[in-house]
C-alpha cells in the first residue's frame, strides 16, 4: 500500500498547471525517486469528474476514480494527485476520495490567492469553459450570494470539505506568492509540502496558462454566444474552440488592454480578505508562506469592459481571422507532410517485399 497520498485540490488560477507541468515533466524521475503520479493527466481528470459525476464529464473518459484509486495498493512509496476541478467536490465526495486511499496516510494540498487576482482570473476561466455572463453579472452573482461554485473552488471552503477528513499536520495551505516573487517560489512551496528534494525535477521554460486581454476574452464571450447549442460545455468546446481558437490564436494575441476590478469594490474585497484570513488565523493546518500574501499587492484600476470600443472589436475580429487563416494553413501543410511521409514508408515497404526484377 502506498505510504502517503498527496491530494493536490486547487484552486484553478493558483498556479496549478506550472506545478503540473514541471510535475508531469518529470515523471519518470519522480518515480524512480519513490514518487507516483498515477495513471496519466489526462485519466487524472477524467477520475475527477467521475468522483464528481460532473453533469459536463467526458462520455469517453477512459479512466473512473476507482481505477485510477486502485493499482495504488500495490505501490509502496509516495502518491501525488493533482487537479484543481477536485477542489468543487462535495463533503461527501471528498470523504469518499479520502476513504479510498486509506490506509495510506492522505495529506491535503490547497493552494491560497488573493481574490483581487481570482476574482478576475476565476471568470475569465468559466468563460474558455463555455459561460456567458459579463464581469459585472459574475460579480454581482457572488456579492448576491448566488454563486457558491466560485466559493467552494476558495481555501477557505476546500479546507473545510477536505481538510476536516485528515488530522490537522497533514492539512496544508500553500499561499500564492505576489507578484514580482522569484519564478520558483510556489513550485519550492509545493515541493517542501510533498518532499521532493531540491535538484530532482528538471524546470525548463514553462507552458503557462496566460490570461487573455479584456478585448480577447470579450471576442469570445461573444463567439460563446453566438454557439447556441454547438460545441457545448466540457469535452466537445474543449476539443473544438479550446483547440482551435483559444489555445493557438487568442492566447498569442496582442492582450494589450488588460483589466481588474473596478475601485468601487475595493473596500468590498478588503473586508472580504481580513474576513478569510480571520478564518484561515483559527483553523487548524499546516501554513505554507504567509496569511498576508491572500492580501491584494496592488489595487489598481484597470480596463472596465464598457471602455472596449465597437471599433477594438472589429480590428481584434478581422486579426483573428487572419491568424486563423495563418493556423489553418500551417495544419494543412504539416497533414500534407505526414501524408507523404505515410506514403514513402509504405512505398518503402513494398519495394522490399517485391520479387527481384519487379518494380
Amino acid at each position: 500500500m502506498s505510504r502517503r497520498v498527496f491530494l493536490h485540490v486547487g484552486a484553478p488560477k493558483t498556479g496549478s498547471t506550472f506545478v503540473q507541468n514541471v510535475l508531469w515533466d518529470n515523471r519518470e524521475s519522480l518515480k524512480r525517486a519513490g514518487f507516483l503520479l498515477p495513471a496519466g493527466r489526462k485519466e487524472q481528470d477524467d477520475a475527477m469528474a467521475d468522483l464528481r459525476q460532473a453533469p459536463w464529464r467526458d462520455p469517453d473518459g477512459r479512466c473512473t476514480w476507482d481505477q485510477l484509486v486502485e493499482p495504488l495498493h500495490r505501490w509502496a512509496g509516495d502518491v501525488i494527485i493533482t487537479n484543481e476541478g477536485l477542489g468543487g467536490a462535495t463533503a461527501e465526495q471528498a470523504a469518499r476520495a479520502v476513504a479510498s486511499l486509506r490506509p495510506a496516510e492522505v495529506h491535503i494540498i490547497v493552494v491560497g490567492r488573493d481574490l483581487w487576482r481570482t476574482l478576475p482570473s476565476m471568470w475569465q476561466e468559466s468563460i474558455r469553459s463555455r459561460s456567458l455572463w459579463s464581469f459585472e453579472e459574475f460579480l454581482r452573482a457572488i456579492e448576491e450570494g448566488r454563486h457558491d461554485a466560485f466559493w467552494n473552488h476558495t481555501a477557505n471552503r476546500m479546507l473545510l470539505r477536505w481538510g476536516d477528513l485528515v488530522p490537522p499536520e497533514r492539512r496544508h495551505l500553500i499561499t500564492m506568492p505576489p507578484p514580482g516573487s522569484p519564478e520558483l517560489l510556489l513550485w519550492e512551496r509545493f515541493a517542501g509540502v510533498v518532499g521532493i528534494p531540491d535538484g530532482l525535477c528538471e524546470i525548463g521554460e514553462q507552458s503557462a496558462n496566460p490570461s487573455l486581454g479584456a478585448a480577447e476574452i470579450e471576442l469570445l464571450r461573444r463567439v460563446n454566444r453566438a454557439l447556441g447549442d454547438r460545441h457545448p460545455h466540457r469535452m466537445p468546446y474543449r476539443r473544438v474552440v479550446q483547440r482551435h481558437l483559444i489555445n493557438p490564436v487568442l492566447k498569442s494575441s496582442k492582450n494589450d488592454l488588460r483589466f481588474t476590478i473596478g475601485m468601487n469594490r475595493a473596500k468590498w474585497i478588503s473586508d472580504l480578505t481580513e474576513e478569510r484570513i480571520k478564518e484561515l488565523q483559527e483553523y487548524p493546518c499546516h501554513i505554507v508562506g504567509d496569511l498576508g500574501e491572500l492580501r491584494p499587492a496592488d489595487m489598481t484600476e484597470g480596463v472596465s469592459f464598457d471602455q472596449i470600443t465597437e471599433k477594438q472589436m472589429m480590428d481584434l475580429a478581422v486579426e483573428t481571422i487572419i491568424q486563423l487563416l495563418g493556423y489553418a494553413d500551417e495544419l494543412h501543410r504539416q497533414a500534407e507532410l505526414s501524408r507523404g511521409d505515410m506514403l514513402a514508408r509504405i512505398k518503402k515497404r513494398v519495394r522490399r517485399r517485391l520479387p527481384i526484377g519487379r518494380v
